[in-house]
C-alpha cells in the first residue's frame, strides 16, 4: 500500500475555502476546485516505492497485472480505469453532458479522420472512453440532473411572466415528453444571442423575485437559476436548466450520472468518482465551444426523476453506493473506536479516501499508514489490508 501524493486543480469555479477546511490547510485566497486522486494523466496520484516520488501512471504502466490483477487489465485495458475526486463547487459548472461508449468511439475515429487537434477548442472527443460519474455530498449539494417532466417546467417557466418564454411554454405543453424537451433545447442553443440574453436577464429578474415571495412553488429552483446569473449573466444555459431537475444532497445522498444525461453541479463540497475519459458536450453555463448539432445527438429526451441515491449497508459495515457501471464501484465505512479492523482484501486496484476524523492501514506485514481527512492511499490488486480508526473512509475500485 502507497500513501497517495494528490494534486489540487485550481478551476475558476472552486471554491476557495471548501478543500482547505477538508484538508486542515491555510486557504491561498485561490480558488481550489479538484483534489485529484489516480492515473489520469493530467496529474497523476505520487507514490513512494523507496525511489522518491513517481507518478501513479508511470508506475502502473511498468507493470499493469501486478499494479491492477489481470482480469482487470483484460477487461479494461493497463490503466486504472477509474479517477477519484473530492470536488469542491463554489460556482456552478457547465451545463454538460457525456456519451456512451459507442458514441465516444465513433466520435473519437470521425474528429481524428477529419484532422481536428486534440488541443482544439471545438474537439468534443479527447478520447474513446465513456464518462460515467457518481457524486456523493460531504455537505449540502446543490445540483442539475435529468429533465423534468415537460408539463412541470411548463409550470415553472410560465411563473416568469416572461413573455419570450411563451412559445417554449406552448411546445412543452403540446408535444410529446421526447420532441418537446428536444424542440425547446434545441431553439434554446440555436436563438439569436442577443435575444436570448435579454430573455435570460427577465427571467432571472423574475426568478429572484419568485424565490423571494412567501409560499412560491419551486421557491428554490427560481432562487438557483438567480444565483446562477450572478456568474453566468445572460447565458442561455440558464434557460436550459429549468427543463431541468433541481436537486439539494444532503450529505451522504448521492447522484448517479450516466451517458447522455444533462447535468451541472452548481454548489458543494462531495466525493466524486468517474470512468477515466474527458468527453464532455456542454449545452450552457460557459464560454466554451457548444456543438449544438452533436450535442442534440448525443442527450437522451428522457423525463426522470434524478434517483438520489443512498448507501445499502452489508454486514461487515461496508455501505456501497451501488451503480450500473463496471468501471467504478464506490462505497464507505464509518468507523467506530474500539470495533474489530475490517479487512479489506479485493483482486482489483483500490483507493482509500478519508474524509472525516482518522483512519489506520495496516498490510500483512505490519507496515501501518494513518490518513487524516483529504488524504489517501492506493493499494494493488491483492493486496490485503485492515482498516480500523474513528472516522469515514470512502473505498474506490473496480466491480469485480
Amino acid at each position: 500500500m502507497n500513501r497517495l501524493h494528490n494534486t489540487v486543480r485550481p478551476y475558476a469555479w472552486g471554491s476557495t475555502t471548501a478543500i482547505p477546511e477538508l484538508l486542515g490547510t491555510e486557504p491561498t485566497g485561490e480558488p481550489q476546485a479538484e483534489l485529484w486522486m489516480g492515473a489520469h494523466p493530467g496529474a497523476p496520484s505520487r507514490v513512494d516505492r523507496g525511489d522518491g516520488l513517481v507518478a501513479l501512471d508511470s508506475v502502473i504502466a511498468a507493470d499493469p497485472a501486478a499494479e491492477l490483477g489481470e482480469a482487470t487489465v483484460k477487461r479494461f485495458g493497463p490503466r486504472l480505469p477509474f479517477l477519484l475526486k473530492v470536488l469542491a463547487a463554489g460556482a456552478p459548472l457547465s451545463l454538460q453532458v457525456h456519451p456512451d461508449l459507442a458514441q465516444a468511439r465513433a466520435g473519437f475515429a470521425d474528429e481524428e479522420a477529419r484532422g481536428v487537434p486534440l488541443d482544439a477548442p471545438q474537439r468534443n472527443y479527447k478520447d474513446t472512453n465513456h464518462k460515467p460519474e457518481m457524486l456523493v455530498a460531504l455537505s449540502p449539494f446543490d445540483g442539475l440532473c435529468g429533465f423534468r417532466r415537460p408539463t412541470e417546467a411548463a409550470d415553472l417557466v410560465e411563473a416568469l411572466g416572461v413573455g419570450s418564454l411563451a412559445p417554449y411554454v406552448d411546445i412543452l405543453r403540446a408535444h410529446p415528453e421526447d420532441r418537446a424537451l428536444r424542440e425547446v433545447l434545441a431553439a434554446v442553443l440555436g436563438a439569436d444571442p442577443d435575444e436570448m440574453a435579454a430573455t435570460v436577464h427577465a427571467a432571472t429578474e423574475a426568478a429572484a423575485r419568485l424565490a423571494a415571495a412567501a409560499g412560491t412553488p419551486y421557491a428554490a429552483d427560481y432562487a438557483a437559476y438567480a444565483k446562477i446569473a450572478h456568474s453566468f449573466p445572460g447565458d442561455r444555459g440558464i434557460i436550459a436548466a429549468m427543463l431541468l431537475n433541481h436537486v439539494r444532497l444532503q450529505p451522504g445522498e448521492a447522484l448517479y450520472l450516466g451517458a447522455g444525461v444533462p447535468h451541472a453541479y452548481l454548489e458543494g463540497l462531495g466525493v466524486e468518482i468517474m470512468a477515466n475519459s474527458d468527453n464532455v458536450l456542454r449545452c450552457g453555463l460557459t464560454p466554451k465551444h457548444i456543438d449544438v448539432t452533436e450535442l442534440l445527438r448525443i442527450v437522451r429526451f428522457e423525463a426522470d426523476d434524478p434517483g438520489v441515491l443512498r448507501p445499502e449497508a452489508a454486514s461487515d459495515g461496508e455501505e456501497l453506493y451501488a451503480a450500473p457501471i463496471d468501471e467504478f464501484r464506490l462505497s464507505r465505512f464509518a468507523l467506530a473506536p474500539g470495533t474489530d479492523a475490517r479487512s479489506l482484501d479485493r483482486g482489483t486496484p483500490q483507493i482509500l479516501l478519508c474524509t472525516r476524523g482518522e483512519a489506520r492501514l495496516r498490510s500483512d506485514d505490519s507496515d501501518t499508514i494513518t490518513l487524516a481527512p483529504g488524504e489517501s492511499a492506493f493499494l494493488a490488486a491483492g493486496e490485503r489490508v485492515d482498516l480500523s480508526g474513528a472516522g469515514t473512509v470512502f473505498r474506490a475500485t473496480v466491480t469485480a
